[in-house]
């Protein structure tokens, strides 16, 4: 077979450090543009991104020749210098050390994409500490609670 292709779908999530509430109904369109930005010129196309302002939920698909670490440095990389870069209160900004990286299957795509979308609504009831154990279980992550939080 002389041609390499993949679909590789992933749901990635990771927040603030300290989960703090740093992404502003005014920047969260600007933010999700530049992810989508940084997605796009690594040949990860992003399908969905949502969140609150703590934290990120993005559905992406992985180029078959990028690997999910530098994806991920990529884009908190770049996002939290830009962020820095918009406002002299958000100088101190940055994400947590971490990230949540599951794969899905074409089936599952609208049920994560709607997933996404609810955010807001899905945490007024739940923690985004609860949400990633419940996601780290569902995914059957094996976890240790010393090494997740930062």
């Amino acid at each position: 077979m002389p041609q390499s292709l993949s679909n590789i779908l992933l749901h990635l999530v990771f927040s603030t450090k300290n989960r703090e509430a740093l992404i502003t109904p005014e920047l969260e369109p600007e933010l999700y543009a530049y992810i989508a930005t940084i997605h796009k010129n690594m040949s990860c196309p992003l399908l969905k991104i949502g969140g609150t302002e703590n934290h990120l939920h993005i559905l992406c698909r992985l180029e078959r020749v990028v690997t999910v670490s530098k994806l991920m440095e990529e884009v908190k990389k770049s996002s939290s210098k830009w962020v820095k870069g918009k406002d002299e209160r958000l100088a101190g900004f940055t994400w947590q050390a971490g990230y949540g990286a599951f794969s899905i299957g074409m089936s599952n795509v609208e049920a994560v994409e709607r997933y996404i979308s609810e955010q807001k609504e899905h945490h007024r009831h739940r923690s985004f500490e609860d949400e990633y154990r419940a996601l780290l279980t569902k995914y059957r992550v094996e976890w240790d609670e010393k090494y997740v939080w930062d």
